[in-house]
């Protein structure tokens, strides 16, 4: 690999310098999970970025060159959209901003992680590739461009979601957590399920880790490029967060007139600014201009002769989101937790919370606005032509749905609103605004609760089990229904499928049968509108159910039987033969289906591929599974592997256990950790 004749001779003055004087040491173990361990909160953040480079060095760097809106400039014109996004939303200098905004002793733990990541690159630019190295040297405004561009600027609000102005995901960003207080514990043990559900790969990418200081045994996983735990545990508590039915943005409609806005019956001009942005080709470059417009309300994201759009983003002045994330990891109880939360530093996310102590708690998180009052579409378009729209504010900590040891003894989310998080319900949707939440419960967030409400004493192996549930909620739906119209059709095709469908065990586990047929059929219905009983707020673990339609269910059964007869040369084709995993060397049965709308609570999702194959793209991705005794019990698994670096055995080591729906022992306490280490490295 080359390497510049600059980066050596900064390489050589690192080295002639000497590192300063620290004390940790990282132990790698068999999977590639650093444990991390530390005299002080300045090396163990050292050592993080250390650690986190040597796993995931390319793709940290082309993150922070993404962040800088210099995509294209470093690496070509599949990066401009990306650009053109930072660069309408002010993220470059919005991140400069945060950067000063840092305070200590919070601002020296982050100045070490960087110093980490470029130490890291600096002792060992064998293991960059060169196309990556140009991002470096990496600084504290890259750090917070970052967490500005994931948080406000995908997971808040995308690009895409701009585009079709529809404020639904182009990706899927969701996730199950679970709560079980010790009266539904069969050990008396509060129990904590963290399993987010994200795309497998660029910003979405999980890296795990165990932080150790000598009073701090902190385990978790952060998303690659950020110091910060999205999920965690520790010996007294842990969390996780679950993307929530949070509306942080808005897109107002802006009449243009004069070659400004109309806002409160005056013509307002636009701050207008412009970007060169550079384009690389080959061995050249071309500068591409960008006009960027603001508004009262936020940046013009699109516009016509007429009309713009401009968007609001909530949390743009929560600066001290590190800070916020290292305080709630060094929490031990439940008031600490709390307090550590309430000045909503994050920007969105539901908190699933469980104790030592046999607390559970689940909180709608994040900043709402504080949305004026009227009927507007506060989900669509809002007119942009009066200050009666323009929100300043966001609710409280105090104000958020929130439920604390119910009455069930559990707690989940499915990414369904907080009205649903147990039964009986806690929170009354009426006693919140409007906008706050939809009222909506998805198959994936019923067989959640389902699962939880019917076993009054649940093991720890028995969450396992649930966690890897492939059950199909949709099936019990509609199942029973649609044999029973089909079991007088005279049609070969039918017949046969009804003995394959009578006999599938409704999973998409690896070797289900009839999986696949059903899935066809579903995907060729046009739910939910051919339910017979549309889903109703009553009774919302109940519906929707039946066939409205059991004529034309039959006549699409008919048609997904030739289907998959005509591709996979039999009705009852194995799931695991269709859906595969792959990754570098392996090829793998998958399980798990999209969690909506089939209802499967071990969320995988697909793209095709060649040969009427579908490969795993997104799903599960992190899961991890504790028990909060006397001492800490926890197993885990991460699908991808903890590296993403070419060539790293621990890109592959953990697929074989996703294949088979098993975990893996969570190491946390020292001597399990050196029983298991394969690389030390001290500083």
């Amino acid at each position: 690999m080359r390497i510049s004749l600059l980066f050596i001779f900064l390489n050589l003055i690192f080295i002639s310098c000497g590192d300063p004087q620290r004390d940790v040491e990282i132990l790698w173990d068999q999977y590639g999970i650093p444990h991390i361990y530390a005299q002080n909160p300045n090396d163990l953040f050292y050592a993080y970025g250390w650690a986190q480079t040597h796993a995931h060095g390319d793709l940290l760097l082309r993150l922070y060159g993404q962040a800088r809106g210099k995509g294209a400039e470093y690496w070509g014109e599949k990066f401009l959209d990306s650009d053109q996004w930072m660069w309408i939303n002010g993220v470059p200098s919005k991140a400069a901003q945060w950067a000063s905004e840092q305070l200590e002793p919070n601002n020296a733990m982050l100045e070490n992680y960087i110093e980490g990541i470029n130490d890291y690159a600096n002792r060992h630019p064998e293991n960059i590739s060169d196309e990556f190295e140009i991002v470096l040297p990496i600084t504290m405004e890259d750090l917070m461009g970052h967490a500005l561009r994931v948080l406000h600027y995908t997971f808040v609000v995308s690009q895409d979601d701009v585009d079709d102005e529809s404020k639904g995901w182009s990706e899927p960003k969701g996730s199950n957590a679970w709560a079980i207080a010790p009266n539904r514990s069969a050990s008396g043990n509060a129990l904590l399920l963290a399993n987010p559900h994200l795309m497998w790969g660029d910003l979405f990418t999980w890296f795990e880790v165990h932080l150790n200081l000598p009073e701090h045994n902190i385990y978790g996983a952060s998303l690659v490029g950020s110091p910060a735990l999205g999920i965690m545990f520790n010996e007294n508590l842990g969390w996780t967060h679950t993307v929530n039915t949070h509306d942080g943005a808005d897109l107002y409609d802006l009449r243009l007139v004069d070659g400004g806005y109309v806002y409160d019956g005056n013509i307002l001009p636009f701050d207008v600014d412009s970007v060169d942005l550079k384009i690389k080709e080959n061995d050249s470059t071309r500068t591409e201009l960008l006009i960027v417009k603001n508004s009262i309300h936020g940046p013009v994201v699109k516009e016509n002769e007429s009309n713009a759009l401009a968007l609001r983003v909530v949390a743009l002045d929560a600066s001290q989101i590190f800070n916020e994330r290292w305080k709630m990891a060094l929490t031990s109880n439940l008031e600490e937790f709390e307090t550590s939360l309430k000045d909503l530093q994050t920007p969105m996310f539901t908190v699933m919370y469980a104790d030592k102590y046999g607390n559970i708690m689940h909180l709608f998180g994040g900043q709402t606005p504080d949305r004026p009052k009227g009927d507007y579409n506060w989900s669509g378009v809002v007119p942009g032509d009066t200050s009666a729209t323009l929100w300043t504010d966001h609710h409280p900590y105090e104000e958020l749905p929130r439920v604390l040891n119910p009455e069930s003894g559990w707690l989940q989310n499915a990414n369904d609103p907080p009205w649903t998080t147990t039964f009986p319900e806690e929170i009354d949707a009426d006693d919140y605004p409007d906008y706050m939440s939809p009222r909506q419960m998805g198959f994936r967030a019923q067989r959640s609760a389902r699962m939880l409400d019917e076993d009054d004493s649940i093991t720890y192996d028995e969450l396992v089990e649930y966690k890897f549930s492939t059950r199909m909620e949709l099936a019990d739906r509609l199942l029973d229904d649609l044999l029973d119209a089909a079991s007088n059709a005279r049609s070969q095709e039918i017949k046969d499928a009804v003995r394959v469908l009578k006999r599938w065990d409704r999973t998409a586990d690896n070797a289900s049968r009839g999986s696949v047929l059903f899935k066809t059929w579903v995907d060729n219905m046009n739910f939910p509108d051919d339910f017979a009983l549309p889903w109703n707020e009553r009774s919302p673990t109940q519906r929707p159910d039946g066939l409205k339609d059991r004529d034309m269910a039959v006549h699409w059964l008919y048609g997904a039987a030739k289907e998959v007869k005509e591709k996979y040369g039999r009705l009852d084709v194995f799931w695991g033969e269709v859906f595969r995993l792959q990754r570098d060397s392996l090829d793998l049965p998958a399980n798990g289906a999209p969690g909506d709308p089939y209802g499967v609570f071990r969320t995988s999702y697909y793209y095709p591929n060649v040969e009427n194959k579908y490969l795993l793209g997104g799903g599960d991705t992190y899961v991890a599974v504790v028990e909060f005794g006397d001492s800490i019990k926890a197993n885990g698994v991460l699908g991808y592997g903890n590296f993403s670096q070419l060539l790293s055995p621990h890109r592959i080591d953990q697929l074989q256990l996703y294949s088979d729906k098993k975990l893996r022992p969570i190491l946390f306490y020292r001597q399990e950790v050196e029983n298991n280490t394969q690389e030390r490295k001290t500083f």
